[in-house]
């Protein structure tokens, strides 16, 4: 009975491995080499290359409406896609290109502020792209002067009390 099984334990092993084919036979060398640039590219980034990160539009009016193109380059390997683009509030409005932009060339983002607030102001608009980071970042300020009316009903509340 003993001499049966080890019989059969020692042929089922034989006929289990012995069935195997060998792998990298079946392996298509056309296969590897789209797998090997495929990875290679997937490391490849586009680079958004600002002329300038910040700017100031000085000293404005409450009220006043202002812009500023914020131009840049694809300084990157792959085609630039920007996604989104948002401002930390609702006076402050990005437009930006919705085309791909090749590695090499250039495109621009228009950010419109209204001259809402008053004294000292600081926005922040956040891209969202397919680059390394995810996200860059511009920043816009002003000195928003408020109306001379305004300006002057202030200061006779703060008399009358």
């Amino acid at each position: 009975m003993k001499k049966s099984f080890l019989i059969i334990a020692v042929m089922s092993a034989f006929v289990f491995t012995s069935c195997k084919e060998n792998a990298a036979d079946k392996v298509n060398e056309e296969n590897v080499a789209a797998a090997a640039d495929r990875d290679a590219k997937s490391s490849e980034f586009p680079v958004m290359a600002f002329e300038e990160t910040e700017f100031d539009f000085g000293t404005i009016d409450q009220g006043t409406n202002v812009e500023h193109v914020f131009k840049f380059s694809n300084t990157g390997t792959a085609p630039l896609v920007i996604v989104d683009a948002k401002s930390s509030c609702g006076c402050t409005v990005p437009q930006y290109t919705k085309e791909p932009i090749a590695p090499g060339d250039s495109g621009e983002l228009l950010v419109k502020f209204n001259g809402s607030g008053k004294n000292q102001v600081s926005k922040t608009v956040t891209i969202t792209a397919n680059t390394e980071k995810g996200t860059e970042q511009l920043k816009i300020k002003a000195f928003v002067n408020a109306p001379e009316g305004a300006t002057q009903a202030a200061s006779k509340v703060i008399q009358t009390n």
